[in-house]
């Protein structure tokens, strides 16, 4: 916030201070509203309290909409940062009132009273109405949930010897401090954000300010209004570029909290499978001479697949994080062969392969993740056509075709299998999304495509009519190694 313009800070701060303003008007109607609403609790957990409880209830909302009709005079609206931190403590107050005579000395429920009260949450419903609600700047917050901490402990009578901070009294402080984390640095990044919104609205207005007053003179601004334009074009892609970036983040941020979890539960059974295959390599050579040969390729073919496993691991820790592998001009027959070999066993049985690829072609970039790549447009394919009923003198086919096209090197794969229906052809790309069964499938396959392709300055795209075909097609600059270097 800093390095904006002071104008745009004071224009924020005038701003601000409305939805402030606003934001305590529904805080005080939800106060008041809220508030005696939970009397049927005490009639229910405190039912010989429950009397005093309501006439305290009563009051604290009667004091609110007393606070409200303050808040709307010139003295209420000058002071309403002060005003807003005592609209917390006043439901909070009541509530804290509530837990000290439950474990007062002439209560009758002693026993579980004070600290024990479960009245506890009301302060942390309070907590999420400063959070959610009132929306305050990190300090205000920040004093705001203080301010109920103390209210809460002393609610607890913490200054009489039969205090003891253990037990309940641990369990309820500590939700009460992660709440209040919670909220104070919920409204601080929710207060930038608001801040950076504000900004590039503002400019924008008074860009489009600008252009209205040099339209009245179109003879003399021409240059300006040009220059108005671009500049208004130019507002209007970052606004869209930070709301992509801002959904890229969000995806990835999920993809990161459970790829830790993934990657553990992948790599235990990808060691043991290694070593069997040391071991099976050891023992091969006690097999008969005309066996070897067979044998030496299954474990080939085993050992491709394991690493090829190794490599999705690899790439889903990597999954948000710049790569600075060695890359290479890659044949492209050298790039599909593998990948129909590892997939032999599901489309030897009946799929027709045809292959028909650009002599010389090649794709800069790391073979095993071109592999990678692949394997999944393949195994989608192989699917596709697995789910289709196919009628009287029609063969489930895949067509894999490689070309040369203004500039671009170009791999597709088409099938004549279900396609992909339009609705979900805006959500294919993105990590997690399936239309497959519970089981059969993460959605990671085409969001990992999609990401390998960028990573190499390429991008891959779709073509489908549902029930008759889909195509993928990846799309790479043709340059040299040393181009790149």
């Amino acid at each position: 916030m800093d390095s904006y313009p002071e104008e745009i800070k004071q224009a924020f701060a005038l701003y601000n201070r409305e939805v402030a303003i606003n934001n305590i008007k529904i805080g005080c109607i939800m106060g008041m509203l809220l508030v005696p609403s939970f009397a049927f609790l005490d009639y229910s957990v405190y039912p010989r309290m429950a009397n005093d409880f309501l006439i305290a209830r009563f009051l604290c909302s009667i004091l609110i909409g007393m606070f409200w009709s303050v808040l709307l005079t010139p003295f209420g609206e000058k002071f309403y940062r002060l005003f807003g931190v005592t609209l917390v403590l006043l439901p909070a107050s009541c509530v804290a009132y509530m837990i000290y005579e439950t474990g007062g000395p002439n209560s009758p429920y002693l026993a579980n009273g004070g600290a024990n009260s479960p009245y506890y949450a009301g302060l942390n419903l309070t907590l999420l109405v400063l959070g959610f609600v009132l929306r305050w700047t990190s300090f205000e917050s920040l004093i705001a949930v203080l301010l109920v901490w103390v209210e809460y402990l002393a609610a607890c009578r913490i200054d009489e010897a039969a205090f003891a901070f253990r037990g309940v009294v641990v369990n309820n402080f500590y939700f009460l401090i992660c709440t209040g984390i919670i909220v104070v640095t919920g409204n601080h990044f929710f207060t930038k954000l608001r801040f950076r919104e504000f900004a590039v609205r503002h400019e924008l207005d008074e860009n489009k300010r600008e252009l209205e007053q040099s339209n009245l003179n179109l003879e003399s601004s021409n240059a300006k209004l040009a220059e108005q334009n671009i500049a208004l074009n130019q507002a209007n892609r970052e606004i869209k570029e930070a709301e992509i970036q801002l959904v890229q983040s969000e995806k990835l941020a999920s993809l990161g909290r459970m790829s830790a979890g993934i990657i553990h539960e992948i790599n235990n059974p990808l060691n043991f499978a290694t070593t069997g295959l040391y071991t099976l390599r050891k023992k091969g050579k006690h097999l008969a001479p005309e066996q070897q040969a067979d044998y030496a390729e299954v474990l080939t073919d085993v050992e491709d697949g394991l690493k090829r496993v190794q490599a999705i691991v690899s790439d889903l820790r990597m999954f948000t994080h710049p790569n600075t592998e060695q890359i290479d001009p890659v044949p492209v027959a050298e790039v599909v062969t593998p990948a129909l070999r590892f997939l032999s066993n599901e489309w030897k049985d009946g799929v027709q392969i045809e292959q028909k690829f650009a002599e010389g072609q090649t794709i800069l970039a790391n073979k095993n993740k071109l592999i990678q790549v692949i394997v999944n447009l393949l195994q989608n394919s192989l699917d596709a056509l697995k789910a289709k009923t196919f009628t009287a003198g029609e063969k489930p086919a895949i067509w894999i075709e490689g070309r040369i096209e203004n500039g671009q090197s170009l791999l597709s794969v088409r099938d004549n299998g279900e396609g992909i229906e339009a609705q979900h052809l805006g959500k294919i790309f993105d990590p997690f999304f399936t239309t497959k069964d519970v089981g059969a499938g993460m959605g990671m396959g085409l969001s990992i495509c999609y990401n390998i392709a960028q990573e190499y300055g390429g991008k891959i795209y779709v073509k489908t009519e549902a029930g008759k075909f889909c195509e993928f097609t990846l799309e790479f600059p043709v340059k040299t190694k040393q181009a790149v270097n």
